[in-house]
């Protein structure tokens, strides 16, 4: 198996959730375009030479496939002759729970960055002197 050091695993996580994090702003920003797809993205493992490393990435994006609203608005330039339009599947509190999740997870693998630097900092410290 490759190993990977602590900072570099912590890294791979701060990279996996600062794209999450992107997705869910763009949904956010997103929820009232009519049309619009929430987007999603899942986490893989790192892998090197098919081997696991310890890390994680972000997945590829992909949209999520539930049905698209009816939103019955005659006034809308979007809307039939029938008065409705297709809205978007854009859930706010799922996003903003998803963007508290991604947040707290972003801010773990940083502690764990800077904690694992102090402690390569300190273990040089010894072997210096």
């Amino acid at each position: 198996m490759t190993e990977l050091s602590a900072t570099a695993i912590a890294a791979s996580g701060l990279r996996a959730q600062g794209v999450r994090l992107r997705h869910i702003s763009e949904n956010i920003a997103n929820a009232d375009t009519p049309g619009y797809r929430r987007k999603l993205v899942a986490f893989e493992p790192g892998r090197d030479f098919g081997r696991d490393t310890g890390a994680v990435r972000a997945g590829r994006m992909r949209h999520d496939r539930a049905e698209l609203p009816q939103v019955y608005d005659p006034g809308h330039p979007m809307a039939g002759e029938d008065g409705y339009y297709l809205g978007s599947n854009v859930n706010l509190v799922v996003e903003v729970a998803d963007a508290r999740e991604a947040s707290r997870s972003y801010e773990a693998n940083l502690k764990m960055f800077e904690q694992s630097r102090q402690m390569s900092a300190s273990l040089l410290d010894l072997i210096r002197r």
